[in-house]
C-alpha cells in the first residue's frame, strides 16, 4: 500500500502523460455537460420555482423522482438512442466524448432544476407579489428573483457537477472506456484495479478526493455566504 501510495504521489509530481490525459477529458467531459445542463435546467427550475406548488405538484414530483435517477439507467437511454438502430444513430457519436457529455446532461438537468426551484420558490414568492403591485414588468422580476437566489442556483450547479464527475454506469455504457479517447477518471480506476495496476488508480483516487473536496468547500462557502447575506 505504501508503495503504490509513493508511485501514485510521483505520477502526479512528475505529471505522467497517461494520468493528466484523463484528468483533462474527464473535467473536459463533466465540465461540458454541467455548462449545458444549467442552459437548461437554470431557466425551467426558475420557471418552476415561480409557480404556485399546487399547480405543477405532479411535474415536481417527477423531477425529483428523476434526481435519482440511476446512471445506468440514463447511459441505457442514451445509448439507445445512439445505437446504430437508435433514433440519432445516423450521427454516429456513441463511443465519443460527446455521446458521454449527453450522458451526464441527462444526470445533471434534474439535479439542477429540482434545486433551482426549491432555491427560487424560497425567495421568490413575497418578492414576486411585491414587484406585482409595484407595476414591474415580468423580466424584472425574473431577475430579481434570480439574483436573490443567486447563492441556491451555484449550489445546485456544484451539486450536479459533483453527481456527474463521480459516476461510472453511464459514461462506461455510452463511452466504453476507450483508452485516450474516452476513458476517464472513474473508469480508468475500475479497469486498473481489474488489472492490479493500483499506483495508477490510487492517484486519480487522489485527485477525485481533491476535486471532491474543492466541489464541496466550495458548495458550503456559498451556502455560509447566502445564509449571512
Amino acid at each position: 500500500m505504501a508503495d503504490a501510495l509513493r508511485q501514485a504521489i510521483n505520477m502526479l509530481i512528475f505529471f505522467d502523460p497517461d494520468l493528466y490525459q484523463i484528468i483533462f477529458l474527464t473535467l473536459y467531459v463533466s465540465g461540458s455537460a454541467v455548462i449545458l445542463a444549467a442552459l437548461i435546467g437554470v431557466p425551467a427550475g426558475t420557471w418552476l420555482g415561480m409557480q404556485p406548488p399546487r399547480k405543477v405538484r405532479f411535474l415536481t414530483l417527477f423531477i425529483y423522482t428523476l434526481m435519482g435517477l440511476p446512471p445506468v439507467v440514463g447511459g441505457l437511454v442514451v445509448f439507445m438512442l445512439l445505437s446504430r438502430r437508435g433514433m440519432l444513430g445516423f450521427l454516429g457519436l456513441l463511443y465519443t466524448p460527446t455521446a458521454m457529455i449527453i450522458a451526464q446532461v441527462l444526470l445533471a438537468v434534474p439535479i439542477i432544476i429540482g434545486l433551482t426551484s426549491v432555491a427560487v420558490r424560497s425567495k421568490g414568492k413575497e418578492m414576486q407579489e411585491t414587484l406585482l403591485s409595484l407595476g414591474a414588468e415580468r423580466r424584472l422580476i425574473l431577475w430579481t428573483i434570480m439574483r436573490e437566489a443567486r447563492f441556491g442556483i451555484l449550489g445546485a450547479l456544484i451539486a450536479g457537477f459533483g453527481r456527474i464527475i463521480a459516476e461510472v454506469g453511464a459514461v462506461i455504457m455510452v463511452g466504453g472506456n476507450i483508452a485516450g479517447r474516452t476513458r476517464v477518471m472513474t473508469t480508468a480506476i475500475v479497469l486498473e484495479v481489474g488489472m492490479g495496476n493500483m499506483a495508477f488508480a490510487l492517484a486519480l483516487g487522489l485527485i477525485l478526493l481533491v476535486i471532491a473536496f474543492a466541489i464541496y468547500a466550495v458548495l458550503y462557502r456559498i451556502q455560509s455566504g447566502g445564509s449571512d447575506e
